[in-house]
Order: C-alpha cells, then sequence, then structure tokens
C-alpha cells in the first residue's frame, strides 16, 4: 500500500477516531473486556547479570512494562496486549532458521532457551511515539544462534517473522477486531547481516528475572536498542538469511514514515511529530533524546559514510 504524506490523517483527527472505534467496540462486546482472561504469571527465569550492558537509570515499573505496550497483533491501543495475550500460547513453539545458511534448523524453544548462557542486561527502549522505558532484559547475543547456523557468504540481512494465527493474535482476523494498523500479516523486520551480529543485539526470552510475558514478545524476541522498538521483532518463528533487503511490516505499510533502518535519531522527525525529546514511562517530564538512544558510542561505526537523514 502506498501512501503519500497528504493521505495521512492529522494525529487529533486519528486519535478521536480510534477514541470512536474503540468506544463502538467496547458496546458491542458487552463488557467482554472485563471477562477477559488474565495469562498466567511468568515463571522465574536465572541469568547473570551483565555489567558491560546496563544503564544507570532506575528500571521502568514491572506493571508499567508489561501493561503498556505496541503488540499490533493483539489491537492498536496499549492495553490491548495486555488484555488478551492470554490466548497466545507459547508452548509447543518452535523457531526456524533458515535462508542463506550452511545449517538450516528448527529449533524447539527449549533449545533456544538453552543454545547460550542466558544473561541479564538493562537496555533502554525508545519507541516512535515519543515514549521509553528501561528493562531488564534476559537473554543472549543474536549473534550465537545466527552463528550456529554458519551464514554463507551471499548472506547480507536477517528476516525475521511473528506467528501468524488468527487464534492466537485475535487483531489479526478481518473486520472490526482486525485493528492491526493495516499491516499485512505475519509481520515482519529485519537487520543488515552486520548490525545482527553486533553484540548489542539480543536473542530475549525473558525479562525482570522472569520469562517473557506474552503481551512482551513470548516465548522469544528480539532487541535491538539503538533502534525504534517496533524493530525488535516479538514472537518469532523465522529467522531467514538473505542477500536482498527484506521488506518489511511498517516500511510497508507506510514508506514516508518508517524507514528500514529505523535508528533513533532526534534529528529526524515522524512526519507528524518530532522525535527530538521523549516521556519516560513513569515520569511526567520529557528528555531529551540521546543519538541511536544513547548506545551511539557502540554503534555509530556500523553506519560511517552513511547519511542517517536519508537512511533513516
Amino acid at each position: 500500500m502506498k501512501l503519500k504524506y497528504a493521505d495521512i490523517t492529522p494525529e487529533a483527527i486519528y486519535l478521536d477516531r480510534r477514541a470512536f472505534m474503540v468506544g463502538a467496540a467496547a458496546l458491542l462486546v458487552g463488557g467482554a473486556r472485563a471477562e477477559a482472561a488474565t495469562p498466567p504469571e511468568p515463571a522465574a527465569l536465572k541469568a547473570t547479570p551483565n555489567p558491560k550492558f546496563r544503564i544507570d537509570d532506575p528500571p521502568t515499573k514491572y506493571e508499567s512494562a508489561t501493561t503498556y505496550n505496541n503488540f499490533y497483533e493483539f489491537g492498536t491501543d496499549k492495553s490491548d496486549p495486555a488484555h488478551h495475550a492470554a490466548s497466545l500460547r507459547p508452548r509447543p513453539w518452535s523457531v526456524v532458521v533458515d535462508g542463506l545458511v550452511a545449517k538450516p534448523q528448527r529449533l524447539d524453544i527449549d533449545e533456544v532457551l538453552k543454545a547460550a548462557p542466558l544473561e541479564e542486561r538493562i537496555y533502554g527502549l525508545r519507541c516512535v511515539e515519543g515514549w521509553s522505558m528501561v528493562i531488564p532484559w534476559i537473554g543472549y547475543p543474536l549473534s550465537m544462534l545466527l552463528r550456529r547456523a554458519e551464514p554463507t557468504s551471499k548472506a547480507k540481512y536477517v528476516e525475521f517473522t511473528t506467528l501468524k494465527d488468527p487464534e492466537q493474535f485475535p487483531a489479526q482476523k478481518p473486520g472490526l477486531f482486525g485493528l492491526g494498523g493495516g499491516l499485512d500479516w505475519p509481520y515482519t523486520e529485519g537487520l543488515r547481516l552486520d548490525e545482527a551480529l553486533h553484540p548489542l543485539a539480543l536473542l530475549t526470552v525473558g525479562m525482570y528475572g522472569k520469562v517473557l510475558p506474552n503481551q512482551n514478545g513470548a516465548p522469544v524476541r528480539v532487541v535491538i536498542p539503538w533502534k525504534y522498538g517496533f524493530k525488535s521483532a516479538k514472537s518469532i518463528v523465522r529467522i531467514r538469511l538473505t542477500e536482498e533487503q527484506p521488506k518489511t511490516a511498517w516500511n510497508k505499510a507506510a514508506p514516508q514514515e518508517y524507514g528500514f533502518y529505523s535508528n533513533v535519531n532526534p534529528d529526524v522527525d515522524h512526519p507528524r511529530w518530532s522525535q527530538a525529546t521523549e516521556r519516560r514511562i513513569g515520569e511526567f517530564r520529557r528528555r531529551k533524546t540521546l543519538m541511536l538512544n544513547g548506545y551511539a558510542d557502540q554503534v555509530a561505526s556500523l553506519y560511517t559514510g552513511m547519511d542517517l537523514r536519508k537512511n533513516y
């Protein structure tokens, strides 16, 4: 779907329309929200804290990090993921690693968990709408899983694919409740191979000392802390290595708003709002957005010679 900037609804009108649709949906379901099943409390998950990957800011409260989310497979409202997350079944689950690799494989989620020692990293997560969190994630470098599959010399990119199952993800259904932002399911994201192999890129299976909650991307996701949050694909079922740049969900839906790289860059505004400041969940004041989300020292070399205004 190709959109022109003039086709984009002004934010105030969009919010009014969205409020109307959410209200209409609530009337139709007759209070079903209040009766929605609650996901079970995630089990404890042990990990060794990694002092090299942590920031000094205090973590966002667990309750906030698990109830204010973008996960459009469950709906567009920030409360939808927590409200509908009980429909996701994170077991049984497997992840396929294929494409341009010497050793394609299908790994059961328990094999994924055991593929490398788990560590805890405290990362900042910045979302394109202007809010941010600090979360203690649990996982191991994505590079460890990729190297296990042995990428070939032709591999240049990594594509991530999220589960497509309307029974588990209600917003993938057509009609009133298919309010998934007009996305083309399944959700796909991508990185250059050198980005995916960077030590900061985390294959993530838990947070806050627990297994990943459903609404945060159970049972396995990636966290790419120097990019906007939508680049960190959730509930992954396939990791495919390619020679050509993969087509990604938000770039297909609105290419004038969401580029392939999607690096946190305060100097590049979203067409409908500034990215120069952000609001940390739990705080009222806004703070200055840092280049590459504060990880410029670690990752700026990946983009040497690139115009990050053009390659947004």
